[in-house]
């Protein structure tokens, strides 16, 4: 797809928010394929640089609601980065949140596609700066923003938030080794039924777990040459074992790093509190996007 017949297949809804910034709702079709999104633009701001917003495992684009607030911590932050001039996009990926699909649907490579997409409709759009786009992931979309690092190498900067950077362990964790492998085994539209480590339980098809051996963040973030900021916390139970879980990106990564180690746990404490958010998350986020966003 063309960027002109891009944009064309975008539709917007203008919502007035705080006057720091303006959120619009966008709809990114692609052959059928619909991924929905909201663009924060900083008020009075003239093509600003643009981040986009990659959500975790069973998330959607605002990410889980913070203690004592109904805020999501990716809305938050797509607060915090306008204050300080930076747009963004947050999307749901297909079968999350208001996009198309079903989530029993989802896979790693549709995720990194859906990435891709929004990526290239970041560079057509005119209200941004294209040749300024930063990318947020947050635990799997930590992994889908290091494809998409790979795939769009002349990103101005990431930032990874927990990435999951081994699948089959990870989800091992969270699912069971038992029902991964042999979720390996079944057919790819074999739905699959998987309790999940923090309670409940999800259903996906078989094709989710038998991309879990294929996609290989470590991998692809040796084809980044650009600067990369990894944020892990080291009371982690899910990403584990931290902090080499985070370091190995930087191990295979040439450019321009650096490893943040919180004292948290895979949500950065924002379930009972949001000191580490306000006090490490964010500011080491957004510092880094606005020193490398803002180099000519």
């Amino acid at each position: 797809m063309n960027w002109l017949s891009l944009v064309a297949s975008v539709t917007a809804t203008l919502a007035a928010t705080c006057a720091l910034a303006a959120e619009s709702k966008v709809r990114i079709e692609n052959g059928g394929r619909g991924i929905v999104g909201v663009l924060n633009l900083p008020d009075g701001a003239t093509n600003p640089p643009v981040v986009l917003m990659l959500h975790g495992f069973t998330g959607q684009k605002d990410e889980f609601p913070m203690a004592s607030s109904q805020t999501g911590l990716f809305a938050y932050t797509a607060e915090r980065l306008a204050e300080v001039g930076i747009a963004s996009l947050r999307i749901d990926f297909h079968g999350s949140g208001e996009s198309d699909g079903k989530w029993e649907e989802t896979t790693f490579s549709g995720q990194i596609q859906d990435a891709v997409l929004a990526f290239d409709y970041l560079q057509a759009l005119a209200s941004v700066d294209g040749s300024k786009i930063g990318i947020l992931g947050y635990s799997q979309g930590g992994l889908v923003g290091g494809h998409l690092a790979a795939k769009r190498p002349e990103a101005s900067a990431v930032v990874l938030w927990a990435p999951v950077t081994n699948p089959v362990s990870t989800y091992g964790t969270i699912m069971g080794r038992e029902t991964v492998q042999s979720a390996l085994a079944q057919s790819p539209d074999t739905i699959v039924t998987a309790k999940l480590s923090w309670g409940g339980e999800t259903k996906l098809k078989a094709a989710f777990f038998k991309d879990l051996p294929t996609v290989t963040p470590v991998g692809a973030i040796g084809r980044y040459p650009g600067p990369l900021r990894v944020i892990v916390g080291k009371r982690e139970t899910i990403v584990t074992p931290q902090p080499a879980a985070g370091q190995i990106l930087l191990d295979y990564h040439e450019g321009v790093e650096d490893l943040v180690e919180v004292d948290s746990d895979h949500d950065w404490n924002a379930s009972t509190a949001t000191q580490t958010v306000d006090g490490v998350l964010i500011p080491r986020s957004t510092e880094w996007f606005q020193r490398h966003l803002s180099a000519e």
